[in-house]
């Protein structure tokens, strides 16, 4: 059923809804497949098969499933799956260095330590 260049829809994951051909044959469960998907390792049941078989050879590249799709009038690059989004405007910013700076000269004026005299320090190492 699932034979080298075997068209298929793959209906699981990531890639859902892209056609991709199956480029080789792991075992009984798992086929290599490559196309509008990323070239990837992938269960036999996330493949949805169609009838068309193209002509490749076995691990065939990546130009030649392109050019193999291309010829079977199918894109090979996936459809962009994303909207439209609109462009949010850019708010303005004020500066964090010029109001912190204020207000750290502000608390510093306010704040300041007051100096111990030095000659009660001295008094206390005498004794």
């Amino acid at each position: 059923m699932f034979e080298i260049g075997r068209l298929c829809v793959k209906i699981a994951g990531r890639d859902a809804k892209g056609r991709c051909l199956v480029v080789d044959v792991l075992d009984n469960h798992f086929v290599l497949i490559d196309g509008q998907v990323r070239r990837r390792k992938c269960n036999i049941s996330h493949l949805e098969p169609l009838d068309s078989v193209l002509k490749i050879k076995k691990n065939a590249s990546h130009a030649e499933v392109v050019k193999a799709l291309d010829s079977a009038g199918i894109k090979a690059a996936p459809e962009s799956k994303k909207k439209e989004q609109k462009e949010k405007p850019v708010k303005q910013r004020k500066s964090r260095k010029t109001e912190t700076a204020s207000v750290d000269s502000a608390e510093k004026k306010s704040k300041a330590p007051a100096k111990a005299p030095k000659a009660k320090k001295a008094d206390a190492e005498k004794q």
